[in-house]
């Protein structure tokens, strides 16, 4: 009979290091994650800057919705800055040359603009919706003022979160001479990991999103309300494309975030109440590298939805790139269904002349 002693020694632990499938997938990896987080970096990058630029253009007009979108942008730029060391790392194979220290340095910035990026978005959510539901009520939280607290409060929560990255280990030595970095087995040897991320998942994701749906579903059945109740509004199409981004921005941000955080946290409760084996933890860092791709992804759609979707933003971004004629050929080509004021303004214009011309007419007779 084989004793209880030997039963254990034979059993493979997740944080036993004889779990040697965790890493199975590197020829893949290796490839397919630099080759896509090279076109995220290129076009969050391009795509930021060209936003930063715009909302610069226009600092004598700032609002909320502009700060907020501007610590949105500067929060991506320092997000895919951090991304040319994680490309390296991916590239050799899951090795890190660079030491612990500056692998606690890219984790930090990866992770705080990851999350400073949730939080900023979920600001322009609520500022959205106080400025359309509730703005005689919460009006006073949109003064500039006021915004630039929140804002400074956001980074400062979001440090709070990421700050105890330092003291946990971030590297790991492997079989084959790789040295891991900011991989989820290295911090397995954490006292309590499992309530810490869960934790983590709920302040960082779940709070946001209940927050960011609630305040833009609200907000849609108040733009359908006013598009019914106002038919100016419903021709004009306002109503429907300012419906039609809150989609995409809702739609983009479960799509990129909720995988990820989904994964984590299924993960996490399974091993609080149960002990998964090598095979589970091998599949839950192969779906990890999956979901953190997808969740990266947001990074570049974001200058997509804040700005390319708003007209002043997108006719600054035309006139950047020298491209005034495509303006210019959209204005020429529009309806009168599409620019309801002017038609509007042109009747007025008609009749007044009309009735100049009958008073005329009426003098002349009387004469």
């Amino acid at each position: 009979m084989v004793s209880t002693s030997e039963t254990i020694n034979m059993t493979i632990l997740p944080n036993d290091t004889s779990c040697k499938t965790l890493y199975d997938h590197r020829a893949y990896a290796r490839i397919f994650i630099p080759l896509f987080y090279s076109i995220v970096f290129s076009v969050g990058l391009l795509g930021n800057c060209l936003a930063l630029h715009v909302i610069r253009a226009n600092q004598k007009k700032l609002n909320s919705t502009t700060l907020y979108s501007l610590n949105l942008v500067i929060s991506d730029i320092l997000f895919t800055l951090s991304l040319p060391l994680r490309m390296l790392y991916y590239a050799q194979g899951f090795h890190w040359p660079l030491g612990e220290v500056l692998c606690k340095i890219s984790g930090f910035i990866f992770y705080m603009n990851t999350y400073a990026g949730v939080n900023f978005m979920t600001c322009l959510s609520v500022d959205r919706f106080i400025a359309v539901v509730l703005p005689l009520r919460f009006g006073k939280f949109r003064k500039v003022g006021n915004v630039r607290y929140i804002c400074v409060g956001v980074w400062l929560l979001v440090l709070a979160q990421t700050l105890p990255l330092f003291g946990m280990p971030m590297t790991n030595s492997e079989d084959g001479g790789y040295i891991t970095c900011m991989e989820y087995p290295n911090f397995e040897k954490v006292d309590n990991i499992s309530t810490i991320l869960i934790g983590g998942v709920f302040l960082g994701f779940i709070i946001p999103v209940v927050t960011i749906l609630v305040c833009y579903s609200v907000l849609c059945s108040k733009l359908r309300l006013s598009a019914k109740t106002n038919h100016l509004t419903e021709k004009s199409g306002r109503s429907k494309k300012a419906i039609g981004v809150i989609c995409c921005v809702s739609v983009v941000f479960v799509v990129c975030f909720s995988p990820y955080h989904i994964d984590l946290l299924q993960y996490m409760i399974r091993k609080l109440v149960s002990n998964p084996d090598c095979t589970d933890l091998t599949a839950f860092q192969v779906s990890l590298h999956i979901t953190v791709c997808l969740m990266n992804l947001n990074a570049c759609l974001d200058p997509f939805i804040y700005f390319f979707a708003c007209k002043g933003y997108k006719r600054k971004l035309l006139k950047l790139l020298k491209l005034q004629g495509s303006i210019s050929f959209s204005s020429a080509v529009r309806t009168p269904e599409g620019s309801t004021k002017d038609y509007t303004d042109g009747n007025k214009i008609q009749l007044n002349s009309e009735r100049i011309n009958e008073r005329r007419l009426n003098s002349t007779d009387q004469s």
